[in-house]
């Protein structure tokens, strides 16, 4: 390699993101919201899941999400709904337990609204 080849290092976001694809809702915003989630130290994975459409309607509109609670594992599901379509992200928590993982949820629908 040369001294001038440029490196390209993945950001601590893209590390975090896997699945079978790695579409997220909503452009800027919907990454903005997955680069919020993935900077919690408890966060191991996130991976998007299928993106549905609720009937017809114009594209875009207000972007929200929402982080839900936790299966027995403490590992927890985010939604995210931008106009007409809604999207499931499976985060994957290095927690053990649903208490652990409720606090997790807590932790993020917190900074979620924060922003």
């Amino acid at each position: 390699m040369n001294a001038g080849t440029p490196v390209k290092v993945p950001s601590r976001q893209n590390s975090k993101l896997g699945g079978s694809h790695t579409t997220i809702i909503g452009d800027r915003q919907g990454k903005k919201l997955v680069a919020l989630i993935s900077q919690h130290p408890e966060v191991k994975k996130i991976i998007p899941s299928v993106i549905t459409v609720r009937g017809k309607g114009s594209a875009g509109g207000i972007i929200s999400a929402k982080v839900l609670r936790p299966d027995e594992r403490g590992n927890l599901r985010m939604l995210i709904s931008h106009g007409t379509s809604s999207q499931e992200l499976r985060i994957v928590t290095t927690v053990s337990s649903a208490p652990e993982g409720e606090r997790v949820m807590e932790e993020l629908n917190a900074i979620l609204t924060a922003d």
